[in-house]
């Protein structure tokens, strides 16, 4: 074979895979599943293992995971967080088991379950958390202490005052607050995150340990990498302490003694997916004892001691029955296949969303086809491809209608949605009506959808301000209303008034608009006028806020419409103020300034001087260019110090930041 076929395969499939490790690790965005990038791996492998000599240092078989994130200090890893080698099959698995006998006698086996989510490290002196880390390349990192801290299954304080420990553990994300998070993306107008592993590393990169906080993250710690003042001799005994220290650690794991076993505990961890309440992709074989590992040792790599073993997609063939359309709060047509039921991954699907015209019209998807189905990330169901269509069957066109109000539908700035134009359109309203009052909006309790459904059959509100219209005897009307519900919900509805201005700018639904877009504009701009008034340069210049999403707040706040509804609010007596105190200091040197922060400062986190300056009215941003006004730096401060030194900029330190806050 001429060496540059192989060559050149490789060269491409290197490309491809850089290009999705980005994508994955780093983006929290990837475009292929799992098991298209392990295969895609597998090949680059198994080329390279023919001819060595096509190995290179910066070969994604020679490297873990991601880089460190620039917006995260970097942390070192003294014990290496390693990668593991997979195997797609039981022959495998037998392969790894025949190796480790090759060196040790009588290996025994912790098999357990890989769970699918971010891999970090948890720090302790004297039985405290100090320290969280991503695993990075697997040498360095990036310190997320902050937002390891809201996760509530990790301990801040173990049962035992151990001198020093860290360990390794999995954040993930359940499948209920996965289904939960992507609902309020969709019904937002904001793009999901594809699946729970990806929500999880995307909510644990937040700067705002807030918004990480909110997210409802979890953690399974699953080995020791550093103990001082303990001795340890086993996988097994070691999940045992740490279970003991008070750590979550692996909902089951089981000591095995032959290759037979390890394969039966990997078919019954696989048999439970469908029943867990978090994702896995795979089982882990470990070798139990740790003077046996360190005698196996590890590749640059992967650890000789111990494999993962994938399991393949599940996809299943079925009838597509026919294509519901639905009608978004934003107006957009969404296109949902109906199936003929089928069990998949554990659970049975019925339905799938088709996105858009576009994704149909790729796969040619007919109504009567005969399709693959699976489930994305083991959780969404996806129609994969089409195995033949149905005699006489026609292309499938998204109608050029809205189902609901009859209206023609348009595509918007060459976007593959297609939006309802009637911006009264009762499908609309009522979705409008659902996030108003949901609990991340206005929070009023006891109007669910049976309610406003009810309210809207009997024309007692047309959209979401008629409720602060509402009487005790209007819901009194409605079936199954008593006394004491109708008081509450005319309460409920009376407190919301009140809310914070973030929740109202929210609630009206502006498109791109999140709720923490919503709190970074009630924050800059502390009154709703101030944030109808503001242009679209001022509001560009939030950190945060993309040209797109000014835009949108821009168009919002010009109609004639929106003008007349914030006369509405106001007569009607909801708050239109930020509640937040702003503190104002006389002569404030950070009013109206852009401030960077780079390096390690003596006594304050980065997040820290950051919310002390957007209180001042600065703006805390990531980046020195020629609009930075000043640049607080500390150790180890890097190239944006160096490129401020270049552009002139005024350099401060804690000293000078803490005289400059005190007035």
């Amino acid at each position: 074979m001429d060496i540059n076929e192989p060559k050149a395969r490789a060269e491409e499939l290197r490309s491809q895979i850089l290009y999705h490790n980005n994508r994955y690790y780093n983006e929290d965005s990837p475009e292929i599943s799992d098991y298209e990038y392990d295969m895609l791996l597998r090949e680059l492998e198994n080329i390279e293992n023919e001819h060595p000599e096509l190995i290179t240092p910066d070969s994604p078989t020679q490297r873990v995971g991601g880089a460190a994130a620039e917006k995260f200090s970097p942390v070192e890893h003294k014990v290496p967080m390693e990668s593991l080698h997979d195997s797609f099959s039981p022959e495998e698995i037998r392969d790894f088991d025949n190796h480790v006998r090759e060196t040790v006698q009588s290996p025994e086996y912790v098999v357990e379950p890989k769970i699918d989510g971010l891999s970090v490290s948890a720090e302790y002196r004297n039985g405290i958390f100090v320290r969280g880390s991503t695993r990075g390349d697997g040498r360095v990192g990036e310190d997320i202490t902050d937002n390891l801290k809201t996760i509530k299954s990790l301990p801040m304080r173990l049962t035992r005052a151990i001198p020093y420990l860290e360990v390794r553990g999995e954040v993930y994300m359940s499948i209920e607050s996965f289904e939960r998070l992507t609902a309020r993306q969709e019904e937002n107008d904001e793009k999901p995150f594809k699946n729970p592993r990806n929500a999880a590393a995307g909510s644990l990169r937040q700067k705002d340990s807030k918004i990480t906080k909110e997210r409802a993250l979890d953690i399974f710690v699953f080995n020791v990498q550093q103990i001082e003042g303990e001795e340890l001799t086993g996988h097994k005994q070691s999940l045992d302490f740490l279970r003991e220290l008070g750590f979550t650690v692996l909902p089951f794991y089981h000591v095995c003694k032959s290759a037979d076993e390890v394969l039966e505990k990997i078919d019954e961890i696989g048999n439970t997916r469908g029943d867990l309440s978090f994702q896995i992709d795979g089982a882990v074989v470990k070798i139990d004892s740790f003077s046996q590992r360190e005698a196996l040792g590890s590749t640059s790599k992967f650890p000789k001691w111990a494999e993962a073993y994938k399991y393949p997609p599940e996809e299943k063939e079925t009838e597509l029955l026919d294509i519901e359309i639905n009608v978004g709060r934003t107006g957009v047509l969404t296109p949902t296949a109906i199936f003929a039921p089928i069990t998949l991954a554990g659970t049975t699907v019925s339905r799938a969303t088709l996105h858009n015209q576009e994704f149909i019209s790729e796969r040619d998807i007919r109504i009567g086809d005969t399709v693959i189905l699976r489930k994305a990330g083991e959780i969404i169901p996806e129609v994969v491809s089409v195995v033949k269509h149905r005699e006489s069957s026609e292309p499938y066109q998204i109608p050029r209608i809205c189902p609901s109000c009859g209206s023609p539908v348009e595509s918007e700035n060459g976007e593959a949605a297609l939006r309802c134009s009637n911006t009264e359109c009762p499908a609309q309203l009522m979705r409008h009506m659902i996030h108003f009052v949901s609990r991340d909006a206005m929070d009023i309790d006891g109007l669910g959808e049976k309610v406003l459904h009810a309210l809207a059959e009997n024309d007692l509100i047309r959209s979401p301000f008629d409720l602060y219209r509402l009487t005790r005897e209007n819901v009194l009307s409605l079936e199954g209303k008593k006394d004491k519900s109708a008081d509450n919900l005319i309460n409920a509805i009376e407190k919301s008034k009140s809310n914070d201005l973030y929740r109202l700018v929210f609630g009206l639904g502006i498109r791109h608009i999140g709720q923490r877009a919503a709190k970074l504009l009630s924050d800059k701009f502390r009154t709703l006028d101030e944030i109808a008034n503001a242009s679209l340069e001022e509001i560009s210049g939030i950190e945060g806020f993309g040209e797109i999403m000014a835009q949108s707040v821009v168009s919002y706040f010009s109609l004639e419409k929106t003008k007349e509804l914030i006369k509405e609010i106001k007569e009607l007596g909801l708050n239109t103020k930020n509640l937040t105190e702003k503190e104002e200091i006389k002569d404030n040197p950070f009013l109206g300034k852009t401030v960077v922060i780079t390096g390690t400062l003596p006594t304050y986190k980065r997040t820290e001087a950051a919310a002390i300056i957007e209180k001042l009215g600065g703006k805390a941003s990531g980046s020195v260019s020629k609009k930075t006004d000043y640049v607080l730096a500390g150790e180890a401060a890097g190239s944006k110090l160096t490129k401020a030194q270049q552009l002139g900029i005024t350099i401060i330190d804690e000293d000078e930041f803490n005289k400059m806050i005190s007035g």
